[in-house]
Parts: structure tokens; C-alpha cells; sequence
């Protein structure tokens, strides 16, 4: 019976950031979010096992981010976070461990100092938060107008994790179900349970919105910067239309009267941008990895190719930073379908929207494509690798 176990909760959406990943799953310097607070919890001695609590629709993304860990089956969040808790807490109940640590997928940077000021304090007490005191001058206001100042004296900004007695906190969760409280202290305190805070820290901040993602990535790369080096590559393909009902694009089929004639699927956009990810680590080119006389590619989805691609980056130990892919065609008309290219791009690489570019242009009725014959695309990519490599 495990004497402590860590409930990650991962299945928020992340709307604040866009896109069609949510952010637990977003990369930092190559590796998904969710992945820094998992191995700290789970390398940390005085932790018995680690459970996720995700949303149903993130099992892929889930199993991608967790890879080399021995967990249990995650666990399926709710509607609220509160919820989401509860679900995890209960499916915690057959094996009733002394102490359940609650942490949130979004904040990568937990250390193990404030591990074990939350473990000691509850030696003294049903719960713990980790928290850091408001440093200032705290206002409230009415729209943009201040109502009144408020005394900062006693007034702590609450992080995770939230440590309680496990049998406590699931009778507490279990009491206030349906209130939707903002985090698991407040739970414990309407259910009349003693709550310690100890010292958090400010690396250990909750990455909500692109400008903490940003901050997460500096905090990772920025002082050893020197560690790194940026290389860019290039890729160009073309294919002929032939008979069919639409063209794939950056992963989605777009309606039209004809479709691209190829090994594969075709994807032309995909192929060009796959070349330019291997052309930036100088690992050859899609011939090379998925030759075209193989039969096993024959219709195949363009996006494992780029996959593939990327996943070679990510095992240098690098990450892809930007994307930049042209399709050049007089027909069909991309602009509708711009968005959804992006967002496709950045579900199959694992990547935040912003660090893709799709545009169209056309050769103005100028040689194949411009006779309707087939489209081109050309594509850069740039990647960050270990300046070693």
C-alpha cells in the first residue's frame, strides 16, 4: 500500500493559449510540459507512485508525453477542475495510500525543496499548500477605477502541489462537490480541515498564457543559450493533379475537382516541410527515410513522414522553433483553409500554433502550376539543437 502518491491533474483545455494541444502537452525546449513536474514527482524518494488525471480526448497526447514511465492508467478529469479531482482521488480509494500530494500539470518547474515542505508540514497537520507572500501593493477596483487598497499583510499567491491526508481530502471533495472552489485548500477549508502554507517558489509559476510559455521557454534556454545553435533547411516538392475529389494540404483534404498524383497521399506541403526538417539536421531527405518504390508507403499519410522528421529532432535533442511552408498553385483557393493547415501542423508535431506559417501565392498563370497542371509548395524550418551535434 503506497504510503504517499502524487495526483497530477492535466485535463484542463488550455484555451488562453489557442490551439488545438492543450498546453500541458505544449513543448518546452523539446519536451512536453506536463513531462518536467512527472519526473520531479516521480524521482522524488519519498513518493510512492504518480497518478495523471487527463482529459479522454489527450490519451495521445498523454502517452506521447509520459513515454519511459511505469504509471498507472490515467484517470478521466470532469467538467471543473474540482471534478477532476475528485475523480482522481476516488480511483486512489482501493488502494487508500496516508497522503496524496495534488499538483498542477501546468506548472513544469516544481522542485523537490518545496516537495518536502509540503511532506513535513503534513506531519503537523491535514493539509498543505505551497505558496509565495504577496510582495505588492494589492488594489481592488470597479472596471478600471480602484475601489480600495488592500492590507497585503497575511495574503499568500497559492501554488502547488497541495498536500493532505488522503482520507481528509477525499471526504472533504466528496462534501463540496458541484461548488466548483478554485483549488483543493479551499475544499479542505469549508470542510473545516486545518491547512498549513509553507514556502513555494517563483519558479514553480502556473504557464496560462503565451507570455508564460515564452517565460517557461527562457527559463530553460536562456542562460545556456551558448549550449545551443539554430539551423534552418529548405524543401521543395511538386505533384501533378489527376482524377479525384480533393487535395491533401498540411494534413487536411481540401474539396476540389482533381486530386495530387503520388506514392503516397501526395501532400505536397507535408513533403516539403519534412525535407526541410531533415534538411536542418542534415539527415537526408524523405526519398531517403520512406523511398517511394517501397510498397508499404503506397497511399500512405503524408503526416507520419514529418513525424518522423521531427521525432529524430526531438532525439538529438533539439526542437523545431518555426515552420514556413508556401503552396504555389493558381487552384484551389487556400485561403479558407489557412487555419485549419495551421492547426493541423501544430496537432501532428506537437507544436504551438504560433511557430507555423502557411501561405499561397500563385505563379500568375506562369508555367505548370500556373496551366492548372499541379501545385508546388516550398518550405523552411528552423530547428534548436545542442550546439555539440
Amino acid at each position: 500500500m503506497p504510503g504517499t502518491v502524487a495526483l497530477i491533474v492535466a485535463a484542463g483545455r488550455g484555451s488562453r493559449l489557442g490551439g488545438e494541444i492543450p498546453k500541458q502537452y505544449l513543448p518546452i525546449a523539446g519536451q512536453a510540459m506536463l513531462r518536467y513536474s512527472l519526473e520531479t514527482l516521480a524521482n522524488h524518494p519519498s513518493i510512492d507512485a504518480v497518478r495523471l488525471v487527463i482529459h479522454p480526448d489527450d490519451r495521445k497526447f498523454y502517452d506521447q508525453a509520459t513515454a519511459g514511465f511505469a504509471l498507472a492508467d490515467p484517470v478521466a478529469g470532469g467538467a471543473t477542475r474540482q471534478q477532476s479531482v475528485l475523480n482522481g482521488l476516488e480511483s486512489l480509494s482501493p488502494q487508500s495510500p496516508d497522503r496524496v500530494l495534488i499538483h498542477d500539470g501546468a506548472r513544469p518547474f516544481l522542485d523537490r525543496g518545496t516537495i518536502d515542505r509540503v511532506l513535513a508540514a503534513l506531519d503537523k497537520t491535514s493539509g498543505a499548500i505551497a505558496a509565495m507572500p504577496v510582495a505588492d501593493t494589492v488594489k481592488r477596483a470597479n472596471g478600471d477605477s480602484i475601489t480600495d487598497t488592500i492590507d497585503r499583510r497575511g495574503l499568500w499567491r497559492a501554488q502547488t502541489p497541495q498536500g493532505f491526508r488522503f482520507a481528509d481530502i477525499l471526504r472533504a471533495h466528496q462534501a463540496q462537490a458541484g461548488r466548483e472552489l478554485t483549488d483543493d485548500a479551499a475544499v479542505a477549508e469549508q470542510s473545516g480541515l486545518k491547512v498549513a502554507v509553507v514556502q513555494g517558489s517563483e519558479d514553480n509559476f502556473k504557464v496560462t498564457t503565451r507570455e508564460d510559455l515564452a517565460r517557461a521557454e527562457r527559463r530553460l534556454v536562456g542562460a545556456g543559450s551558448a549550449d545551443y545553435e539554430y539551423r534552418t533547411g529548405s524543401g521543395f516538392d511538386v505533384h501533378a493533379f489527376e482524377s479525384g475529389d480533393g487535395v491533401w494540404l498540411c494534413g487536411v483534404k481540401v474539396p476540389f475537382t482533381a486530386k495530387l498524383k503520388g506514392h503516397s497521399d501526395a501532400d505536397v506541403a507535408l513533403h516539403a516541410l519534412t525535407d526541410a526538417i531533415l534538411g536542418a539536421i542534415g539527415a537526408g531527405d524523405i526519398g531517403f527515410h520512406f523511398p517511394p518504390s517501397d510498397p508499404q508507403w503506397k497511399g500512405a499519410n503524408s503526416a507520419q513522414f514529418i513525424k518522423h522528421a521531427a521525432d529524430i529532432v526531438m532525439q538529438r535533442g533539439g526542437m523545431i522553433t518555426h515552420l514556413d511552408v508556401t503552396v504555389i498553385c493558381e487552384r484551389p483557393k487556400l485561403g479558407p483553409h489557412r487555419e485549419a493547415m495551421i492547426l493541423k501542423l501544430a496537432e501532428i508535431l506537437g507544436i504551438a500554433s504560433h511557430r507555423v506559417s502557411v501561405k499561397a501565392t500563385t505563379t500568375e498563370s506562369l508555367g505548370f502550376t500556373g496551366r492548372g497542371e499541379g501545385i508546388a509548395a516550398m518550405a523552411s524550418a528552423t530547428v534548436r539543437l545542442p550546439a555539440n551535434l
